[in-house]
């Protein structure tokens, strides 16, 4: 059998696990829902069941793997494989070493990257980005995170690059789940959208996405929610997107008039269900606040679709 890797997307709503061949091609592949309580164990425990479920698909045990790479939200040490303050997981408030936890548990080696930038890195190499040298990524989903390659190499930083979620688009603004006010994810972040959406059904304005929510027996308020409550032509759903796409634009804008890259790529739970759908309206709030706005970016959806973090991730184990 060829030499196989494992790569595992750590989201805030969904752990997708996939097994990939030398040539990038997914050969096996599960999804498991991310724990909504307990802690930093219990969110490995669900990664390495879906890991396991994934090598199960393709015939092999995962032990028998080269390695298994993770891409993981907070802040992923590549060099320790400790995570810490995942803050959209449940009681991810300090650090864990998610790396030796499922070394232990899978059988084979781990590393760990950051999880928006593994996925930016497998669209540079397989996906949306191949044409291009320089783009951003960003991933908008239960947060906004970032990915970067600059003249065609992934760009980290001193390890904290590629925040765009934190970029701050309104000063003093809404408070963002990470503590601070004003940032890209308080408006844009599918974690802080439910928040606003709860605190204005409360203070009377009416919406049906909490019904959908029930109706539909999920925990939160998914991607498919909002799809559905934008369908149904929900008030509140669209003015709480229109916001949320007014952040994005301002935000990604911002980040190109610093880089100037040559593309944007949009994915995400929430980027890839209505990156299509929005991309007018984006892309007109991006040109308003771009200083070369002649000459914009190319903008595209993910073209590995929601299996790219994990594919992603599995490169890791070459590196």
């Amino acid at each position: 059998m060829a030499e196989l890797r494992g790569g595992i997307d750590l989201g805030g709503t969904k752990i997708q696990a996939a097994i990939v061949g030398p040539d990038g091609k997914v050969v096996g592949e599960a999804r498991q829902p991310t724990p909504t309580e307990g802690g930093p164990e219990d969110v490995a425990a669900a990664m390495a069941e879906a890991l396991r479920e994934a090598a199960a698909g393709a015939g092999v045990e995962p032990s028998a793997l080269v390695g298994v790479g993770v891409g993981s939200p907070g802040d992923a040490d590549e060099r320790t494989g400790i995570v810490s303050s995942a803050k959209n997981l449940p009681g991810w408030e300090g650090s864990f070493p998610l790396a030796k936890n499922l070394q232990q548990a899978l059988g084979t080696e781990v590393k760990l990257g950051n999880d928006v930038q593994v996925a930016t890195e497998a669209e540079f190499h397989l996906g949306a980005g191949r044409e291009f040298q320089s783009l951003i990524g960003v991933f908008w989903g239960t947060g906004v995170g970032g990915g970067l390659v600059l003249d065609g190499k992934p760009w980290l930083g001193r390890g904290a690059a590629g925040e765009i979620g934190h970029v701050v688009v309104k000063r003093g603004g809404a408070e963002c789940p990470c503590g601070r006010r004003g940032c890209l994810e308080a408006y844009a972040g599918r974690k802080a959208m439910e928040v606003e959406a709860r605190r204005r059904h409360e203070d009377g304005e009416k919406t049906d996405l909490f019904k959908l929510m029930e109706k539909h027996e999920k925990p939160r308020l998914t991607s498919g929610i909002w799809e559905r409550a934008l369908d149904h032509e929900d008030k509140l759903a669209e003015a709480l997107v229109e916001r949320a796409v007014e952040a994005l634009g301002t935000g990604i804008a911002s980040a190109v008039n610093l880089l100037d890259v040559e593309a944007v790529i949009i994915g995400g739970g929430l980027g890839v269900r209505f990156g299509e759908r929005l991309m007018g309206p984006l892309m007109e709030e991006m040109c308003t606040h771009l200083f070369v706005d002649e000459r914009p970016p190319a903008v595209r959806v993910v073209a590995l679709g929601d299996l790219g973090g994990a594919v992603g991730a599995s490169l890791l184990v070459s590196r």
